[in-house]
């Protein structure tokens, strides 16, 4: 491997980490917070770390594929290590695991947090509401960063990638198949974040017109738009009581989900691809038809069929779907079909190239027309069935990935709910935690639903549910290539 290009990007990551924090500093000395020193001791640490090495490391080299896959994984973790200092040396998470666990979740854009109850959290009496302006505002620019990828970030920023930038995008990019809207990837990577940053910006227009302080609708609009759901308040959405609130957060929720490919064809003059998208049509068919079931299920059991009960269906179902994680109602008050819904959709996750997570709706399309094609093959087992999503021919190379996906998928899911049974957490709890952390959802079912926190899971428990929020964001492979035999050959 290139070790130097490897050391030079993974320095930079450190130095521009370091400079992203002058804004939470600054914000803690105006406030007169107590988390200006740990933002403080992190940014030094960043730079003195990172700037040396990457001024010794600059004469880098292309990167070949194995590279791409190792800077990917790591840039992640060190994203995360990054993350978690200002809320270690600050003491507003004084646990390394704890504050490695809501680091990551919030730069894989999962949402789970450990900040708890008095209890749990005995210097945060108030749970997140406690916290000091500079650590709210931090919890929610990570995950905004890790919302359309650190690495297709670094890649729009900074040339010395060079033509290694491919390899990263493909690695980082979540879908089967990684659209480049430009030949030059740099130039993909440059449009993507001007949409992403200019839909940020309208949201939090409209939040701040809506009624929500500027504060909280930069907070929000950071972690709507990347499909995060850190919210600054203990009942999040619920909060602020306001429908025009909530219906602002669904439709940002729901552009979120959608490939920003499609946004980009769109404010180029083609709004028409937005329909002509098969996969788009799904994801709003499966929008509209749980939205239905649910607000049926729930409204029926007490013959109230208010707007409150459909809008709180539809925002649950957005919510899910896209794995933002907000709520705007306990859904663990709801029927258990209405759980079992949402649960479904917790799997199937939202378009792939959106910044959502789960198994990507295309996965799930191309799963069902390989069923289809196999059932067609037993009466005719010598015909040749081509797959088919809308105009474009699927490769057996993307099937072949996508079954292995599908595989791998499930035998996480399965194998962590195990061992999550096995540390006397029950088996709705258990489902619940592994379904949000390998979905990057954040709330699950149980004793970790939308009105919980993880702050009671144990140690190993959470250090498990972190590396399925890796493996989720990274979508499998790219991470557990690094864990075969061959990879370091």
């Amino acid at each position: 491997m290139n070790f130097r290009t490897i050391f030079n990007i993974l320095s930079g990551l450190f130095v521009i980490m370091g400079i992203t924090m002058l804004i939470p500093i600054g914000m803690a000395y105006a406030y007169g917070e107590p988390d200006l020193n740990g933002f403080l001791w992190s940014m030094l640490i960043c730079i003195l770390l990172g700037g040396p090495v990457w001024l010794m490391t600059r004469k880098s080299k292309s990167l070949t594929n194995k590279d791409g896959f190792a800077i990917v994984t790591f840039t992640w973790i060190f994203a995360a290590i990054i993350g978690a200092m200002p809320f270690y040396l600050s003491g507003m998470i004084p646990s390394i695991t704890d504050a490695f666990f809501e680091s990551l979740s919030g730069v894989t854009t999962t949402g789970a947090t450990i900040i708890g109850s008095s209890i749990t959290s005995p210097h945060l009496p108030h749970g997140i509401e406690s916290l000091p302006h500079a650590t709210l505002y931090w919890r929610s620019f990570i995950q905004w960063i890790g919302g359309m990828g650190i690495i297709v970030f670094y890649i729009a920023i900074l040339p010395l990638l060079g033509v290694g930038g491919v390899q990263l995008f493909k690695a980082e990019v979540p879908g089967p198949v990684a659209d480049k809207i430009r030949p030059r990837v740099r130039e993909t990577a440059k449009i993507l974040w001007m949409v992403y940053l200019g839909v940020t910006v309208a949201e939090i227009l409209l939040l701040t017109i809506s009624g929500m302080s500027w504060f909280d609708a930069v907070c929000h609009s950071f972690t709507t738009m990347p499909t995060g759901g850190f919210s600054t308040k203990n009942a999040s959405i619920a909060y602020f009581d306001s429908a025009t609130i909530q219906y602002i957060i669904i439709f940002f929720m729901f552009v979120a989900g959608i490939n920003f490919t499609l946004h980009f064809h769109a404010l180029t003059g083609n709004v028409k691809s937005y329909f002509k998208d098969k996969e788009f049509l799904t994801y709003f068919s499966i929008i509209i038809i749980v939205t239905i079931l649910i607000f049926s299920s729930i409204s029926s059991v007490n013959d109230s069929w208010s707007e409150q009960n459909f809008r709180d269906s539809l925002f649950q179902t957005v919510s899910i779907l896209t794995t933002t994680g907000f709520g705007s109602a306990d859904y663990e008050l709801w029927s258990h079909f209405a759980q079992f819904m949402l649960l479904f959709l917790m799997f199937v996750g939202s378009m792939g190239g959106s910044t959502g997570g789960g198994m990507k709706i295309v996965r799930c399309m191309l799963l069902v027309k390989y069923a289809a094609k196999e059932t067609r093959r037993m009466l005719h087992s010598k015909a040749i069935i081509p797959i088919r999503i809308g105009d474009r021919f699927i490769s057996e190379d993307v099937i072949r990935n996508t079954l292995g996906f599908f595989l791998f998928y499930l035998s996480i899911f399965a194998l962590t709910t195990l061992i999550l049974t096995t540390m006397n957490i029950d088996l709705e709890s258990a489902i619940g935690a592994s379904a949000s952390a390998i979905g990057n959802i954040g709330p699950g079912l149980g004793a970790f639903g939308p009105t919980d926190h993880y702050a009671l899971l144990p140690a190993f428990g959470k250090w498990m549910l972190a590396f399925c929020m890796l493996l989720g964001r990274l979508e499998i492979f790219t991470v557990m290539v690094i864990f075969s035999r061959t990879f370091w050959k």
